[in-house]
Parts: C-alpha cells; structure tokens; sequence
C-alpha cells in the first residue's frame, strides 16, 4: 500500500490544481524498529518534527533509530515563505526544554538525533544557550547518541554561533535553502552570503558541516549548479537536494516538479565537486539519511 506525501494535489503558481507525480508517493511505513518507536511516542505523547512536520520518511528513519527534534518553542520570529511553522511572538524560552528532549530521546532509544528549532531573533543570544544546553543534556542522557544540529544563522551575531562549536555536536547543519536569486523571497530575514558564512564560521570550529535546498520553487539548473559550486566552496561536507511541497495555500507555490532524473544529474554533479555525501531525490529532506553521515 501507498500513501501520497500530503495528498494527490497542490496549487502551482497560478492557482491551478495539479496532480502530484507518481514518484512523490511513499510506502506506509512498517517493520519492528518504526512499531516500538511509534509505540513509545504514543505512550509518553512525546513531540518530533517527523510527525507535526508530516514527513514522508518518518517510517524509514525511525526504523533506522533516527528521529528529528524541535526546540526553542513552536513560533517563529521570521516568515519565510516556504515554512509552515507559525510566525509570531514566541513565548518565553523553556529552560526544562532540554531536559525534556533528552528524556524524549533516552525514552525512544534514539541512536542519531537531530535537533532544529525556529528562529528566535528575540533572544539576546538567539537562542543559543538553550542549544548548548540540549546537547549537554542529551549526552548526558544518552551518552551513546549521536547528534546532527540543524541551527539558525544567529542573525550573523557569530559569538553565538561560536557556542555552539564550544558543545562540538557530531554534525552542524544550516540550510541554504534556495539559491541566491530567490532567497529574498523564500527566506525573507535571510542573506544567502551570511548562510555561506555561517558554514564557513563552522568549517573554521572543525565542525562536519551540512546544508541543504529545496528545488522547484522556480530555480534555473544553472542557478543550481552555482549554489552546489557556493557550497562546495566554502568547504561543506553534506548536501541534500529536495522537492517543495506547499504546506498550505498561503505559501509560496510550486513551479515544478523536479525529476528524480534531474536529480540524479545534480547529485552526481555534487559528488565530483568533493562533497562526502550528497542525498538528493524529490522525498529527500534536512535529516534524511542523517545517521550515515557521521564520518
């Protein structure tokens, strides 16, 4: 049995209903690993991106004993077009938060973690310190738990980002997103070339870095080319190339649907610009695969 990502149709970008391609369906997930974790979640009523964020690899990943974790709240400062997490004034940062996701993790028998949150431009330290504190917890935890960081760019405040380096986790991840012509308009707040320093900052700490972008959203393939050349410029380890699929009507639309074919073309691209792994496939996403990038 298949099940569709979200359903079998979306907007494109002038207001036309059209069906989703085949290759955009995935098997509902199964297997001992996915029933044992699914029943832990359900059991404890513990929260994962994999789930609020309806991603279509949740049963391959929790089968793999991987799992995704927001923190820092579930309201973000920016409004970036592509995102389906609520904009607005966040509340007041949890310092139990931590706690909580390492519990989370030791409860799930999690063996590769990724953490990401929302954007907290609020904070004096964007949010950082709760960051350091996750980790800290976690190892604490489960010392035998590996960790992938999915972080914000800190608004180019870089002592920030500096903590974050000081914690050392396994893999930092930060995502470009889209390429430099449209940033404007799929990150709103963002700046292509302060994402490319945050890695650079990364690479300079030691860190295995990470980036990803999401294809579809009206990009050229030679603007893509760049962006894989940007990244591989500035030293980034991992790449992950996926489709965009519109999470409601009230966000950016799709202009196409990329194939795996071109996919393949742009992953193979990648490997020969030096990158350690390159995941790119129309149902990629940030934490897919995650654990086999720890090198």
């Amino acid at each position: 049995m298949e099940l569709s990502v979200k359903d079998k149709e979306t907007t494109n970008k002038s207001g036309v209903r059209i069906k989703k391609p085949s290759w955009l369906r995935v098997k509902l997930p199964t297997g001992e690993n996915y029933k044992k974790v699914r029943g832990l979640v359900d059991e404890h009523k513990l929260h994962t991106i994999c789930e609020s964020g309806n991603c279509p690899n949740m049963g391959e990943c929790w089968g793999e004993g991987t799992a995704t974790f927001m923190i820092l709240g579930n309201i973000c400062t920016r409004s970036c077009g592509f995102c389906a997490v609520t904009t607005g004034k966040p509340l007041e940062a949890d310092i139990f938060e931590p706690a909580k996701v390492a519990q989370s993790i030791q409860l799930m028998k999690i063996k590769h973690a990724v953490i990401t949150s929302v954007d907290r431009d609020d904070l004096k330290d964007g949010g950082a310190s709760i960051w350091v504190a996750t980790v800290k917890s976690i190892r604490r935890k489960s010392p035998g738990t590996t960790m992938e960081t999915l972080i914000p760019d800190f608004g180019g405040h870089w002592e920030n980002l500096a903590e974050i380096i000081k914690v050392g986790p396994e893999v930092v991840s930060h995502n470009l997103e889209t390429v430099r012509r449209l940033t404007k308009q799929v990150r709103i707040q963002a700046k292509y070339d302060r994402s490319l320093e945050v890695l650079v900052r990364l690479k300079k700490g030691g860190m295995k870095t990470k980036s990803g972008i999401m294809l579809g959203l009206g990009e050229t393939e030679a603007e893509v080319y760049e962006t894989i050349d940007d990244l591989s410029n500035v030293g980034c380890d991992i790449l992950t190339m996926g489709q965009y699929l519109q999470p409601t009507p009230k966000h950016l639309p799709i202009v196409e649907f990329v194939t795996p074919e071109q996919f393949d073309t742009y992953r193979e691209y990648a490997l020969k610009k030096g990158f350690r792994f390159v995941e790119s496939g129309p149902l990629v996403r940030s934490s897919y695969h995650a654990e086999k990038h720890l090198f």
